[in-house]
Parts: C-alpha cells; sequence; structure tokens
C-alpha cells in the first residue's frame, strides 16, 4: 500500500536485520491475535491449516497486497495469508507496524503442495518480481515493513535460500547491476496474521494498489529447480 517517501523511518537497518531493537523502543503489542476470516477467499482452504505432505514458505516483497496474489495464481498453492513477522511485537497491527516500532516485515506466508511446485520455484518467482537490493523500502513503498525477507523453517530451505541469493547476485552483476541484495535471510520466528481486511486484498479490491515490480532480470535457469 502506498507510503509517502518522507515517513519518519524509526528502527535502522542495523537493528532490524540483527534483532536488537531495544525493548523499551517495541510497542508492546496484545496477547491476543487479530481477528480474521478462517477461510482464504479463493481456495476455500482453512489459512492456519497445513495438511499433512504440504509445506510452507515466508516471504517479503514490500507491499504484500500483490506479493499475495502472485502466489496465489500459482498451481500447486494450497493457501496464502498476509501477516507481520521478522520483528519483537505481538500480534501487532498494521498501523504499529508502520511506525517501525514493532522491527516487522509485511509477509506473505505460502502452504504448497511440493510436488506441484517446489521451494525452488517458489525462489525463482521471489527474485523476479520485486528489487532485493532496495533495503528499506520497495520502489515508492518506504519502510522497515517493505524490506526484502525470506524467513526459512528448516536448514535446508535456509541453505537454498542463500544459494539462490548468490546466485541472483551473480546474475545482477552479468547485468550490469553492481547494487548488493539487502535481502535479510534468517529462522522463521511467530507470524501473525495482519487485519482481514488485507487478506487476499486484490480479489476483494481487483483494481487496488499493487507495487509489486522486478528488475528485469531472470534468475539462472540452471538453478530454477
Amino acid at each position: 500500500m502506498p507510503n509517502s517517501a518522507n515517513e519518519s523511518q524509526h528502527v535502522s537497518s542495523q537493528d532490524v536485520a540483527s534483532g536488537n531493537i531495544a525493548s523499551g523502543n517495541t510497542l508492546p503489542g496484545r496477547a491476543i491475535p487479530l481477528t480474521v476470516s478462517p477461510y482464504h477467499a479463493i481456495t476455500q482452504h482453512a489459512i492456519d491449516n497445513i495438511p499433512e505432505n504440504r509445506e510452507v514458505a515466508y516471504v517479503g516483497m514490500g507491499c504484500f497486497w500483490g506479493v499475495e496474489r502472485l502466489f496465489w495464481q500459482q498451481e500447486g498453492i494450497y493457501t496464502t495469508s498476509v501477516g507481520y513477522s521478522g520483528g519483537a511485537t505481538p500480534n501487532p497491527t498494521y498501523e504499529e507496524v508502520c511506525t517501525g516500532l514493532t522491527g516487522h516485515a509485511e509477509v506473505v506466508k505460502i502452504v504448497f503442495d511440493p510436488t506441484k511446485i517446489t521451494y525452488a520455484q517458489i525462489l525463482t518467482l521471489f527474485w523476479e518480481n520485486h528489487d532485493p537490493a532496495q533495503g528499506m523500502r520497495q520502489h515508492g513503498d518506504i519502510g522497515t515493513q517493505y524490506r526484502s525477507a525470506l524467513y526459512t523453517i528448516s536448514s535446508q530451505q535456509h541453505e537454498q535460500a542463500i544459494a539462490s541469493r548468490d546466485h541472483f547476485q551473480q546474475a545482477m552483476v552479468q547485468n550490469g547491476d553492481q547494487r548488493t541484495i539487502t535481502t535479510e535471510i534468517c529462522e522463521a520466528g511467530p507470524f501473525y496474521f495482519a487485519e482481514d481486511y488485507h487478506q487476499q486484498y486484490l480479489y476483494k479490491n481487483p483494481e487496488g494498489y499493487c507495487g509489486l515490480g522486478g528488475i528485469g532480470i531472470c534468475f539462472p535457469p540452471t538453478h530454477r529447480n
């Protein structure tokens, strides 16, 4: 969602990336989760259910509205949901996340069938559909919540994420983009559902804002699967 370029950024990139936001500067949040519809508006699957033989991925690519649509459109996706992760505040609101005082990024949770779409294919979509070298922003959306992030749930996912970053960094250099990738890659912490109106937002509002956009560089084909 749009954010003005002069929005105050209260938390430094070093604080967010290292997880060292001082407890006195972190918003307290709440013990009770936000209320959301239990079912995905498109698939009708329960958004908090992970069936047997399904896997989970967490990606941050800027404003989560367009990111969620990108993934629910893929074959093999069981369900998607949007929320906040990577920070310290429990069950934050969108307004709290926008202050920068929760440490969270806007994240899409993807539950998928690995026999139909692999984590490597999800990583390809991740790298090709946003700008991973912008630090605490994504195009016109400014703030720590819009940072590029991969939160992994296993050592295998973590290794794949790191390797994919290195491959895409090489592809950027080969295509004349000398910037350094700033994507945060670390073990997944708690995922907190965003408000219900954010869930499947572009299905409910087809003409709504979508800030999704890559940098025109393809992920190396030899590392896609």
